[in-house]
């Protein structure tokens, strides 16, 4: 009998009423603001309700550089949290909703998958609460009355060749990322180039992932720069008398969304910030909820550990307060000889035969990669477990190899198999997870806030990525000197490159030495609170292929909706 698929587990899930959840939680059931059967709003009342309990363990799970393969970080995330339950301990996560983009492209939903899930599988995968219309609202808002601020004189000054800000929509849509407005007249506003992003780029997502109030969402929001004028002074969105109308748009987004796994635990769903470009995290707001609400608090961090947990480190735990207790280093059999540089892998294409054969010396090839984002975990003061996640086929030897690179750098280690088990083949992970989270944290930031932004860049570069030197432009050492006059120095960074590579190049594989990092170009989110060199082409719009998720997906003759993954 074939396995069944995600859509078909999920629809055959027992969902318990949100109230009993919120309660076992301990979250008081009148902060509750439900949206139908499968989701509910928390009010950030909450935050202070909760803040005399006991504080739960705080974990992060990530993974080895992420390959076409897929090394399940999600659905780890998702099991382990299940798996907790299996050892009598109360878990809640805490995950990023997904982008229409990606659910109806390339790489589907963003639930977990098998019988590790957030339900309902439709409700998380298609608008929810709808916080990411109201972030696509919000952020055109500015756009809006930016554009109507230079038709009406632009009494800021600014510079037309120097605008920074664009706008956004929650699909993938090639022909929007470059585009010229204020065409057909002089009534229809001021010609000038521009384009779209996915919103889950956002510089206004960004900053509700790091919002830590209301009040500091409006303060981020007016702090947002959209532009420039010609002496090289911003011009943010409170000169623009726009953060106001931005802020109550987003009121009722700031609140986490509560759902629940297919064995009935509580998860917070919240924010999507981009991965390449932004931190790739969920939500401060929601984690300073979940932190006491139970035993354990398991939250992810987008792309591999020299990309989402090192954000998590270096920028959500500076905003939020709170320090991770331990973290999860999800690898994979194949992930790994992947990473060996033996095997060309092409998405939606068979495996190569010889990838799926037997070879732990190629596990150790590729391990380096592991071993390089164990030393990342290292170098932060956090104590590392990997997660072993194993598929069908996969061979003893192989399995035993990756054992052996995690007692290298002195790390728990433990086969999982949620997806086919659920929370019970995520028990052993949950166990040594727990055991991790007993031993003394000594988590630090990898650099201060005094340091210079260069100083910062090379920080990241040497330390995480592996990098001799960094190397700048013309224009990306004027803009940091803009950005340093201009009182931005005191940010942290947030290097945009290749989701790939440790590196800078997404060809290299493994764990590269002896390159230097190129940065092309820097910009800084004022608003959200962090400076991003980019580092390399970033596609902040991504297009449909030639045969896009978007085609299988549809609705029967039930009204069923069939085909998402």
């Amino acid at each position: 009998m074939s396995f069944p698929s995600d859509l078909e587990i999920a629809r055959g899930a027992n969902l318990r009423p949100l109230t009993e959840i919120a309660e076992e939680a301990g979250i008081p059931v009148e902060m509750l603001e439900p949206y139908g059967a499968g989701a509910a709003k928390i009010s950030l009342d909450a935050i202070e309700a909760l803040s005399d309990r006991p504080r739960a363990r705080y974990v992060v799970v990530t993974a080895i550089t992420p390959t076409p393969l897929g090394e399940g970080k999600t659905t780890t995330t998702v099991g382990l949290g299940q798996g907790f339950g299996h050892i009598n301990k109360k878990a809640t996560i805490a995950i990023r909703q997904p982008s229409l983009g990606p659910t109806f492209g390339i790489k589907g939903g963003a639930a977990g998958g098998g019988y590790s899930q957030v339900v309902p599988m439709e409700l998380f995968n298609l608008h929810l609460t709808g916080d990411m219309h109201a972030v696509t609202a919000a952020h055109n808002m500015c756009s809006a009355m930016l554009d109507a601020h230079i038709y009406h004189g632009n009494e800021s000054g600014l510079d037309l060749h120097n605008i920074t800000w664009r706008r956004v929509v929650d699909i993938n849509d090639r022909a929007l990322r470059n585009i010229v407005l204020g065409l057909g007249g002089r009534l229809d506003g001021i010609p000038r180039e521009s384009g779209f992003d996915i919103t889950a780029a956002s510089e206004v997502m960004a900053t509700l992932a790091l919002a830590t109030s209301l009040s500091d969402l409006r303060a981020r929001l007016g702090r947002t720069v959209v532009g420039y004028t010609k002496a090289g002074d911003p011009v943010t969105a409170e000169d623009l008398k726009a953060a106001g109308a931005m802020a109550v748009l987003l009121k009722d987004a700031l609140k986490p969304n509560l759902m629940q796994t297919l064995e009935g635990g509580p998860a917070l769903v919240h924010t999507g910030p981009f991965g390449n470009i932004a931190t790739g995290n969920s939500s401060i707001v929601a984690d300073r909820i979940a932190i006491h609400t139970g035993d354990f608090l398991v939250t992810e961090a987008g792309f591999g550990a020299d990309m989402g947990a090192e954000r998590f480190f270096n920028i959500k735990c500076r905003y939020s307060g709170l320090a991770p207790d331990a973290a999860v280093m999800v690898a994979t059999v194949r992930g790994l000889k992947a990473h060996s540089g033996n095997h060309r892998i092409v998405a939606g294409r068979p495996l190569p035969e010889a990838l799926l054969a037997e070879n732990p010396d190629e596990v150790h090839a590729g391990g380096d990669n592991l071993r390089k984002q164990l030393s990342n975990m290292k170098a932060h003061g956090v104590t590392p477990v990997v997660a072993i996640n194993a598929f069908p086929g996969d061979h003893d030897a192989d399995l035993a190899a990756i054992g052996e690179i995690a007692d290298e750098y002195g790390a728990r280690c433990a086969i999982t198999t949620h997806f086919s088990d659920g929370g019970a083949g995520a028990a052993q992970l949950a166990e040594a997870v727990a055991e991790a989270c007993e031993e003394p944290s000594s988590f630090k930031v990898l650099y201060e806030d005094d340091l210079s932004l260069k100083d910062k860049i090379a920080a990241v570069a040497t330390t995480v990525y592996g990098a001799d030197d960094v190397e700048y432009s013309a224009t990306a050492n004027r803009q940091l000197d803009t950005y340093e006059n201009a009182g931005f120095g005191h940010l942290p960074v947030c290097i945009a490159k290749t989701h790939l590579s440790i590196s800078s190049d997404p060809s290299l594989k493994g764990a590269p030495t002896g390159w230097t990092l190129p940065v092309r170009e820097v910009r800084a989110s004022v608003g959200a609170g962090f400076v991003y060199p980019i580092c390399g082409d970033m596609r902040t719009m991504p297009g449909l292929g030639r045969q896009p998720a978007a085609m299988g997906i549809d609705l029967d003759e039930n009204g069923e909706i069939v085909g998402l993954s």
